[in-house]
């Protein structure tokens, strides 16, 4: 294998030269440090750790969120002639099986995991025998984001750290702020000497704007019928989705509507109808976007206001990433502001709140104190708060911050896979009297699915009925009988949400909720979403100045396309001597950030021959400098006298 980087770089990407920041980030982790590489979206995070895994050797772990971002990874690399395996929750047991023969005998370049993989384990102890050289986290930005919210297991991270003490990390992300980067680096135990990598946020082909209206439905259809290629509305709810995407299509416009409640075959059909072109618009809530790459997409609009700069950033940056103009745009109305602060305090009920629903939920399973320990059980949210008369969204936020803090496990999206545990001992086993069609799903399962005594596996129906010679529906009969005798805890697939007890019942006044979780958690994300109203709502600075100030870059240039920028645009200076005072004006203002050529063309108009006359005599005689980047500056030593 090619050890060095560029020639890594042309034998598997056919790539002569590295984009701006991937070569610095290469550098840095092929020389051993800890890494964090900030990279604008579609700035090929990918290759950035790809190359310097291959020249390192052995083998790299990669965490990544989504199973389509690891599939499509892996399939990519696989292409390529490269060794690459993965691990996720929809993959049998014989499936696991042949992945772990491929790592420990085909030496394999690649092993890509969800973060909920690092709670096992077995899986750990396996992972202590290979030889791993650097552990990727892709995404790193969900460790600050989702990781004290909704995927706790991204707080784990640091496991695989103790488990291959050996490899350098290198985590990567296209937003993050200076607090979140902090986060990062300290929640993955970043060692002495590592490096921080940025690269400007600033996207130059995308134009930011931001819509007053009261009917947001009728702007969207507005600025579609107005616009070409292919587009994304971001709406807030499931129900939303159909709604827009029905009266897109009333309006002539191809539309499809996706978020995480369909069937995974509808997704991917509406998906691959986008991504092909047979479908124009993508009306979605934000399941729709991680690992999505069309590069043509033209326009994304914001028809809801997004909570945080951080989400707003990623799903506007789905725009453009072939270069080419594109829009990103929100629609605000007067009562948006007030709906986001809603949000906010709508997450956090009361502590006392959020006791009270730990103790009905523990009623509701029928829970004695001191039991519950390791309790898998479906969960009708709407039956609960009927139940109990509770509001679904209290009691949705209320079950997050019990899970954050550890008390249960919710599971609340998506198409859960059966799971199976043996509940009797292994002596007992064989003196339970069942039917012998159960006995023989039963031996049959425990030859497929080692573990099943100390944990819930994941199971299929469809195999045990394959290896079993039965049908699905016997196979389900016969689980259920099993469960029936209390043999076995079977939970069959649903689409229904799952609570997990991972401690015993306490007692409710026991029920300690830390600061971390509640307080500064709470402050956090109003911190995020004051500044979205701030972006949205504010009328003094430029769109793109205000985003890439809340992610640390102080010194942006005005971006001269947002609405901002075109509102300010000021008349035209008269030629001749006018000229020269507003040329001078301006550099002052721009200060160590510089004018671009862009934001003169926008400042002066028709008379930019004239003002580009005199910069270019201002820097013959040294009165003025370009710099590395294209912006121009005054001479700090200069006068204005001198200048005159």
């Amino acid at each position: 294998m090619p050890s060095s980087a560029t020639d890594i770089l042309s034998r598997y990407w056919h790539f002569n030269c590295f984009r701006p920041l991937q070569k610095q980030i290469v550098d840095s982790v092929a020389a051993g440090h800890d890494t964090l590489g900030l990279m604008p979206t579609g700035g090929g995070k990918s290759i950035a750790f790809q190359v310097p895994a291959l020249m390192l050797g052995g083998l790299a772990v990669v965490v990544t969120p989504l199973i389509s971002l690891m599939k499509d990874q892996v399939d990519n690399l696989r292409r390529r002639g490269l060794k690459a395996v993965y691990f996720h929750s929809a993959m049998t047991s014989s499936e696991i099986r042949i992945a772990w023969e491929r790592l420990s005998h085909d030496r394999c370049n690649f092993l890509y995991i969800a973060p909920e993989r690092l709670r096992n384990e077995r899986f750990l102890a396996e992972l202590r025998q290979l030889k791993v050289s650097l552990i990727v986290v892709d995404e790193a930005h969900c460790i600050s984001q989702w990781g004290y919210d909704f995927r706790p297991a991204y707080l784990e991270i640091s496991r695989l750290r103790r488990a291959a003490p050996a490899a350098s990390v290198v985590a990567l992300t296209a937003t993050a702020t200076p607090a979140v980067v902090d986060d990062i680096c300290r929640k993955l135990e970043f060692r002495p000497g590592f490096k921080v990598i940025r690269g400007s946020f600033a996207r130059d082909n995308i134009s930011y704007l931001v819509r007053p209206t009261s009917s947001k439905d009728d702007e969207t259809i507005h600025i579609l019928t107005h616009t070409q290629g292919p587009a994304i509305v971001y709406v807030r709810s499931r129900k939303r989705t159909s709604e827009m995407a029905a009266q897109l299509e009333a309006a002539g416009i191809s539309a499809a509507a996706y978020h995480a409640g369909l069937p995974f075959e509808v997704k991917q059909q509406r998906q691959d109808d986008w991504m092909s072109g047979r479908c124009r618009v993508m009306v979605a809530t934000n399941a729709f976007g991680m690992g999505i790459d069309k590069p043509d997409v033209r326009v994304v609009i914001h028809r809801d206001i997004p909570p945080s700069p951080e989400e707003y950033y990623q799903e506007a940056g789905r725009a453009g990433r072939d270069g080419l103009p594109s829009y990103a745009v929100l629609l605000r109305s007067d009562s948006d502001k007030g709906v986001l602060r809603r949000r906010v305090n709508e997450a956090f009920p009361p502590r006392p709140y959020i006791r009270h629903v730990y103790e009905l939920l523990c009623v509701f399973f029928n829970i004695e104190i001191g039991a519950g320990y390791r309790l898998l059980r479906q969960f009708d949210s709407e039956k609960f708060c009927t139940t109990f008369s509770l509001r679904d969204k209290d009691c949705a936020a209320a079950m997050r911050i019990l899970s954050s803090a550890g008390y249960i496990d919710y599971i609340e999206d998506g198409e859960s896979r059966s799971r199976l545990m043996i509940t009797t001992d292994r002596e007992a086993l064989y003196s339970v009297q069942t039917t012998s069609e159960a006995e023989k799903v039963l031996t049959k399962a425990m030859r497929l699915y080692p573990g099943l005594f100390t944990d819930y596996a994941y199971i299929s129906e469809a195999m045990l009925a394959r290896e079993c010679h039965l049908d699905e529906q016997q196979i389900y009969e016969a689980l259920l009988l099993l469960a029936r005798q209390h043999i076995v805890s079977y939970i069959p697939r649903s689409r229904t949400p799952m609570v997990y007890f991972p401690t015993a019942r306490e007692e409710t006044d026991c029920i300690a909720i830390p600061l971390a979780i509640y307080e500064h958690r709470k402050q956090a994300i109003s911190h995020r979403a004051e500044a979205m109203i701030d972006y949205a709502y504010g009328s003094h600075r430029c769109r793109v100045q205000g985003l890439l100030r809340y992610f640390g870059e102080d010194d942006a240039a005005l971006c001269g396309k947002c609405d901002r920028c075109r509102d300010r645009r000021p008349a035209p200076p008269p030629p001749s001597e006018d000229v020269e005072a507003a040329l001078e004006t301006l550099l002052r203002k721009s200060g160590q950030a510089g004018t671009g050529i862009e934001q003169l063309q926008i400042y002066f108009g028709k008379y930019m021959p004239a003002a580009f006359a005199t910069l270019q005599q201002w820097i013959a005689e040294g009165m003025a400098f370009r710099d590395d980047r294209g912006a121009y500056h005054l001479n700090i030593s200069t006068s204005s006298s001198e200048i005159r």
